[in-house]
């Protein structure tokens, strides 16, 4: 992420990946709803992975990608990102989906698969476990390859949006698979379709937290202490450069 850019373009260019996330995610569940089956769950899983890798590569080097107030609210929780942020990012994220389903709209007036509305097929106990796991998932992939540098960067995008189809695969038929509370948010608010809304809200929340919080307790472990004598670690140019 490029800080030298102001917020408000930040802002503009996660609103921009949330639109294209929902124009094409909840535009596979339409279509494959309209023409019997065209996709299929493989199909639309694909989609919303191959979105996501896609919007990453686009967009991460300006916003650095969250696309997702869960994300961001794991990233602030643990510190990566400052609150103040965090506002602008999520009301960004959360526009950008209503207007990629408001989009939707304009095409499909009928609001087939009421548009990509995420709505339990289980019971709201059993989805709530289903979203938090889900995103837990998500959240330690990309406190993997977004926080950690021994992980392979180059292949973050690949890695996040592999994740999110994989999520789908096995997760979609029970929830939607959302893990992002603004993919939920843009179809529900323009289809009208509200039914247990709150799982998509605390479930993707508290599973963001609870996977980024795991990656950090097993990334590092505490530091060795030096023992009198030994051979203690070279230091780092800048703090060499500061004692000679």
């Amino acid at each position: 992420m490029d800080r030298s850019i102001t917020l408000w373009r930040r802002g503009c260019a996660e609103a921009l990946a949330a639109f294209a996330l929902v124009f094409a995610g909840c535009g596979a569940a339409v279509t494959n709803a309209r023409y019997d089956g065209a996709l299929g769950a493989v199909g639309i899983s694909l989609v919303f992975g191959l979105i996501i890798m896609a919007m990453i590569y686009a967009t991460g080097h300006l916003s650095g990608a969250h696309i997702n107030p869960a994300v961001t609210l794991a990233f602030t929780v643990t510190r990566h990102f400052s609150p103040r942020d965090a506002i602008v990012y999520v009301a960004a994220q959360c526009a950008g989906a209503t207007a990629g389903a408001l989009t939707l709209l304009a095409v499909w007036t009928d609001k087939p698969a009421k548009l990509g509305a995420t709505v339990p097929s289980v019971g709201a106990g059993s989805a709530l476990v289903y979203e938090l796991v889900l995103t837990a998932i998500l959240m330690f992939v990309i406190m993997a390859v977004a926080t950690d540098a021994r992980a392979v960067g180059a292949a973050a995008a690949i890695a996040i949006g592999g994740t999110v189809g994989l999520d789908a695969l096995f997760g979609g038929a029970v929830t939607g698979a959302s893990m992002n509370p603004a993919r939920s948010f843009g179809p529900a608010l323009v289809s009208g379709t509200w039914t247990d809304f709150w799982v998509y809200l605390v479930g993707p929340a508290l599973g963001a937290v609870l996977g980024a919080l795991a990656y950090q307790f097993v990334r590092t472990a505490p530091p060795r202490p030096v023992v009198a004598g030994e051979n203690a670690p070279p230091l780092v140019p800048e703090l060499q450069e500061v004692v000679s």
